[in-house]
């Protein structure tokens, strides 16, 4: 078991996935909690700390983010593209966690900096252990750059909210949802 217990944004649609990432990361011990976003607009406000998750403790620093290209409202690739362009959040690990197998995908995705590119396996075991092999690698191996806590960024001009998730597993191994935090006024 790995001592390093990771905080990791998960950002994917599609719920099979969802589930089969968290059945990985909590079978290897892996994370401590994961942050579940479920379109790229969300994924956007949490990675830029916006909004809801201006004070979020798990997208102001997450050891890793898991991006799925295809989503809804906003492109993994484009939200990729603003967090290279920003300097808050330039050195975020970032493992695609994708099905596209299109070389211009990976290409483009490499030029923005990743740390990995990995195409979903279409079988449910093989999809398991890859992402707890990675999970296992990120935990015992990888060490990332210091980063210092991000400037504050300017409020946008609407916060929308979203429903969204985060899953701890802890010790105990037991999820529970916690919904984001509530601006208090």
């Amino acid at each position: 078991m790995i001592n390093s217990l990771l905080d990791i944004v998960l950002v994917e649609d599609n719920p099979t996935d969802i589930e089969l990432t968290l059945e990985a990361l909590r079978e290897g011990h892996i994370a401590n909690r994961v942050r579940v976003l479920k379109d790229g607009e969300i994924a956007s406000q949490c990675i830029f700390q916006e909004g809801e998750y201006k004070d979020d403790d798990i997208c102001s620093r997450p050891s890793l983010i898991l991006l799925d290209l295809h989503l809804p409202k906003i492109d993994g690739l484009d939200i990729l593209r603003r967090m290279r362009a920003d300097e808050r959040t330039k050195q975020l690990s970032v493992i695609v966690l994708t099905s596209s197998r299109l070389d211009k995908d990976k290409i483009e995705s490499y030029k923005l900096g990743i740390n990995g590119y990995l195409v979903k396996p279409v079988q449910m075991e093989e999809f398991v252990r890859v992402v707890a092999e990675v999970g296992f690698y990120w935990a015992a191996l990888k060490r990332p750059p210091p980063l210092s806590k991000y400037p504050p960024s300017p409020e946008p001009p609407a916060a929308l909210v979203h429903a969204e998730q985060v899953v701890h597993l802890g010790a105990d191994m037991e999820d529970s949802d916690k919904g984001p935090p509530r601006p208090t006024h």
